[in-house]
């Protein structure tokens, strides 16, 4: 009996757990140097291709974005009855979607940032430049204009202003408070999941984490739209915001679109402070 208690004892302490959990998981098996924060203003970046080239990615996925995300609302809309399209589920699937796409597509060329208050955020906690964040912001909002702009081209004006354009508005029932803290929560959300999905800290420790990146994102946008359309439609992306109501342009959708800006930024600088505080916070080994 005392043997068999014995090999019991060897068996379970032989090997070493490889995932820890407590403190004891916030130091990685290798050494990890913490990056220094982007300069504040670099001009080298003005003269490399891959500057522009970030820029053109970032265009380009913004285009993307609102092109299917917006045709999916308008889709939703025209139908007399929910139960025949795809629904707020739908909605909600094609945003998220279609960000978990795009973040894979362009991660490697611009960082997949595909909205203004996610480049804010990033930008706060100094991971870019300001430079690259408003020459990023620029080429979003651009990206969106365009393709609101295509999807107005296929269903005509006409059909467009019927069915609202896919803008961003505060749904009847609630107040503009209601509407910002709607977008600066709904912002928090996706801009805290984007700092714990591209933390390098974590990436040291977990090999498979910047693989899976894409992911978390996307889930992040998709619940965040099932639980805000109701209220505002869901922006917590400027930029998708902005390209929208410009096409739309009709008074009812600029009357409250300061809360499309003012929420999403509140919520990507709060979300930037929290990183900055409890994330980066977590003690590392140190070369």
């Amino acid at each position: 009996m005392e043997g068999k208690e014995e090999d019991v004892y060897l068996g379970a302490n032989k090997y070493r757990e490889r995932q820890p959990i407590g403190t004891a998981a916030q130091v990685p098996d290798k050494d990890y140097q913490e990056p220094p924060p982007a300069p504040f203003f670099e001009p080298s970046e003005l003269t490399s291709w891959s500057f522009y080239r970030a820029g053109i990615a970032e265009f380009i996925a913004t285009f993307l974005f609102l092109y299917v995300t917006v045709l999916t609302v308008m889709g939703v809309v025209k139908s007399p009855t929910k139960c025949s399209t795809v629904g707020i589920q739908g909605i909600a699937w094609a945003f998220g979607g279609m960000i978990f796409a795009l973040v894979y597509c362009t991660a490697g060329i611009s960082g997949g940032h595909i909205n203004p208050a996610v480049t804010f955020g990033l930008f706060l906690a100094r991971k870019l430049s300001l430079t690259r964040a408003l020459y990023y912001m620029v080429m979003q909002c651009l990206g969106a204009i365009c393709g609101a702009g295509v999807v107005k081209g296929f269903v005509g004006s006409k059909q467009y202003k019927l069915l609202g354009g896919g803008a961003n508005t505060i749904a009847h029932g609630y107040t503009k408070g209601d509407g910002l803290g709607a977008e600066i929560i709904g912002t928090f959300v996706l801009v805290y999941t984007v700092f714990s999905a591209t933390d390098a800290k974590r990436s040291a420790r977990d090999s498979h984490v910047p693989i899976l990146a894409p992911l978390p994102i996307g889930f992040a946008v998709f619940l965040v739209h099932l639980a805000t359309i109701p209220i505002t439609g869901t922006g917590i992306n400027p930029a998708r915001s902005l390209g929208a109501a410009i096409i739309f342009n009709q008074d009812h959708a600029w009357n409250d679109h300061w809360v499309f800006w003012v929420g999403p930024f509140i919520g990507a600088a709060l979300a930037a402070l929290y990183h900055v505080v409890v994330i980066r916070a977590i003690p590392f080994k140190n070369k």
